[in-house]
């Protein structure tokens, strides 16, 4: 609908990007930064940010970075399960044939995460993600699966991603043993009020634009309504450009951005 009215080749903030083609904020490369670090320590990390700052995002980045000769990623969103639902989730992430007693297959992902790291020479990458939602025994169990050959070596990466809380609730006694474990942590910030506007800019290039869209003044109101949450400004900018197509405007002027923001309950 609005692609063709303004000669766009592609849908501008569709969840389809390439993670090679993000705008990198400061925030987005700070948080690459210390995945980096992660990669030469290993061990656990924690990464928390409000939501819709780009965490899953961040952690998809990160994971397409690595090479699969060197890294085994196991991508786990936790919700509601039990914890031998997660056990089980490992271990078929680890290509495991998963054991029926929770002892069995603590034993059975452990050796296959020291198989792989020592053997193979691939790291196991596991990535959790909605965190928060976890219960504190699940927490607990954690501290215990990956603490190898008494806690003298660390064959893999664990990075924990949630909302911001997630971090209030490591800090409470029974789950301090996974807190002291943490060796990098980072919580996403949103978008600097100048980085919005080049937020907005670099994709309507990526998807085809051949002139500015968005007004400067459209571009001050989106910043200010969103405050710089990169899924917040993903939705207002696509209700822009359905406004703008809707009205025949060439151009997003901040008019048409207060109507977009209203309609969006923003």
């Amino acid at each position: 609908m609005y692609e063709s009215f303004y000669s766009l080749v592609r849908q501008p903030f569709g969840k389809e990007l390439k993670t090679s083609e993000a705008y990198r904020s400061t925030s987005v490369a700070e948080a690459e930064a210390r995945l980096k670090y992660l990669l030469k320590t290993r061990g656990v990390a924690l990464i928390t940010g409000e939501p819709g700052s780009g965490k899953t995002f961040i952690l998809r980045s990160f994971a397409d970075t690595l090479s699969a000769s060197l890294y085994k990623v196991v991508y786990f969103p936790l919700s509601t399960g039990t914890v031998m639902d997660f056990y089980r989730g490992l271990a078929y992430g680890l290509g495991e044939a998963p054991r029926f007693r929770k002892v069995d297959l603590f034993h059975q992902i452990q050796r296959a995460v020291q198989t792989s790291f020592k053997e193979r020479r691939i790291t196991p990458v596991f990535i959790l993600d909605e965190m928060q939602m976890a219960k504190d025994i699940f927490l607990h169990d954690l501290s215990i699966l990956f603490n190898f050959q008494m806690d003298s070596e660390n064959p893999f990466l664990l990075i924990l991603a949630g909302l911001p809380y997630l971090s209030d609730r490591l800090s409470l006694n029974q789950n301090r043993p996974l807190r002291q474990r943490v060796v990098m942590q980072y919580r996403v910030e949103p978008l600097a009020r100048d980085e919005v506007a080049g937020y907005i800019q670099h994709h309507m290039e990526l998807a085809g634009a051949r002139y500015p869209i968005f007004s400067e003044t459209a571009l001050e109101a989106i910043a200010a309504c969103t405050m710089g949450w990169p899924r917040l400004i993903n939705n207002l900018a696509i209700n822009c450009l359905l406004c703008g197509c809707q009205g025949s405007k060439k151009e997003i002027d901040a008019e048409t951005v207060r109507i977009a923001a209203e309609e969006a309950g923003l």
